[in-house]
């Protein structure tokens, strides 16, 4: 059932974030909904501000102030829900038929990430498969997957050149 599961964006009022996150936790618990609505996010970014005095500190703040991210089973009763909870002003879409962010969406603001399978190591020669230098081969010289990066030495014009890519950009070569 999770597989129909989409992300929606609830509007709140500014400053009732937090509560709305809280009054839907308190409505799915209650009414044993935890099928239908499985996440609720308030996506946050830490920033370093410093004051007047040159103090400088770390501090949370709000990346869409006065919205609330859900990950939900789209039925009448769990718009009900997220309707009715206090602060909630509405769906983002139309009045009665919310608008599910894209995959796309959900993977730029990082609440979800897709596992790559590395089948690579460091010195191994891969294929380029996609993206300007499609077709190049190359030797894998760095690896960083949790930055979804692998840095690859490719032959340009007689000179080694060293390309970052994403990892599922390249395919081990095998003789």
């Amino acid at each position: 059932m999770a597989e129909s599961a989409k992300w929606y964006v609830i509007h709140t009022y500014s400053g009732y974030e937090n509560a709305v996150r809280s009054g839907i936790e308190k409505f799915v618990t209650g009414r044993h909904m935890e099928d239908q609505i499985l996440r609720i996010e308030i996506p946050v970014e830490t920033v370093t501000e410093v004051n007047e005095q040159g103090v400088s500190r770390e501090v949370e703040r709000k990346v869409f102030p006065g919205y609330v991210l859900v990950k939900m089973i789209m039925s009448d009763e769990s718009w009900h829900l997220v309707r009715n909870v206090r602060g909630v002003t509405g769906f983002v879409g139309a009045a009665n038929s919310p608008i599910p962010l894209t995959e796309e969406e959900v993977l730029a603001m990082g609440m979800e990430k897709h596992e790559i399978e590395v089948h690579y190591n460091t010195g191994d020669r891969v294929r380029i498969m996609d993206g300007p230098l499609a077709s190049f081969t190359g030797t894998v010289e760095e690896i960083e997957p949790d930055k979804n990066r692998v840095s690859v030495i490719v032959s340009m014009f007689g000179r080694e050149t060293p390309v970052d890519l994403e990892l599922d950009q390249v395919e081990v070569i095998t003789d």
